[in-house]
């Protein structure tokens, strides 16, 4: 079996406050878009999860979200035979894409149905946050108002039809850290999350792409101007917003029409300035 874990970007995302429990409230809308790693997963007669991973940096075994959230199944359900997974990994590690969630995700998924366990999609959703808050999304894909801990979600319309550019450059941002560079005191400007969900609704692009906003910006910024540059860019190449996504680095522009993105693509990997550089555009369910 072979499935696709797709990127996400965050169209805007807002804290809230801090909890009693040391978690985050957030209100974010989350958009899976056409930029994936790939799992092949197939079973074994030896029990047990064999994992290979084509990084050699990632770790292969229950440090792994793909190996715990397909422990949880297999556990669950008594699972005698054994799988082996393969997970090439093309979304940049450590980037504010949910990569290591997606492929978790991807790994509940395949599970389920090479066993025939019988789990819906909701089934499967509240066995993941177990694994991280980003993972139910990502089973989800699609749009969506994500609420708490991010594990509250909320299905939307489609995005209006639109064309993503993703450059990230040569630094890598933990969440960790984007935390440590936040303070909720100081952000100046919250984006306006209900009134792009109307925006989206409505189908109006520009609007949305107005109204884009990421409270992690600023402190990133900071310590990393280099994603300023890339956002600088973007936006002389026609973008109608580039913003950061999730905890960083990667910037992502929104783009309403193909020939300017790759114009724009063309311009960034000449500036040097990012390491990836990947056009496409959003994934609809």
């Amino acid at each position: 079996m072979r499935l696709r874990a797709l990127a996400k970007i965050n169209l805007g995302l807002d804290i809230l406050r801090k909890r009693d429990d040391g978690y985050h409230e957030v209100r974010m809308i989350m958009q899976t878009i056409q930029m994936y790693d790939v799992l092949d997963i197939h079973k074994t007669e030896r029990p047990g999860i064999s994992l290979c991973v084509n990084l050699p940096y990632i770790p292969s075994d229950e440090r792994n979200l793909v190996y715990k959230a397909a422990k949880i199944l297999m556990d669950e359900f008594g699972v005698n035979e054994g799988i082996s997974i393969k997970l090439d990994k093309f979304i940049p590690v450590a980037a504010g894409m949910a990569g290591g969630s997606s492929d978790a995700a991807a790994a509940f998924v395949g599970v389920n149905r090479l066993f025939n366990l019988g789990l819906s999609e909701q089934e499967l959703m509240e066995r993941a946050v177990k694994v991280g808050a980003d993972v139910p999304y990502c089973i989800m894909r699609g749009t969506a108002l994500a609420e708490g801990i991010g594990e509250k979600l909320t299905r939307i319309p489609q995005v209006p039809k639109c064309y993503v550019l993703v450059g990230k450059p040569g630094v890598n941002v933990s969440t960790r850290l984007a935390y440590e560079n936040l303070d909720l005191s100081d952000v100046g400007n919250h984006p306006d999350i209900d009134g792009m969900i109307e925006d989206i609704r409505n189908g109006d692009l520009y609007g949305m792409a107005s109204r884009m906003g990421n409270v992690f910006e600023p402190g990133i910024i900071r310590r990393y101007p280099v994603i300023q540059e890339i956002k600088d860019l973007m936006e002389e190449g026609g973008a109608l917003k580039a913003l950061m996504s999730g905890s960083g680095p990667t910037v992502f522009g929104i783009f309403d029409d193909g020939g300017k993105m790759e114009a724009a693509a063309a311009m960034l990997r000449s500036s040097k300035l990012a390491k990836t550089v990947f056009a496409t555009e959003v994934y609809n369910r």
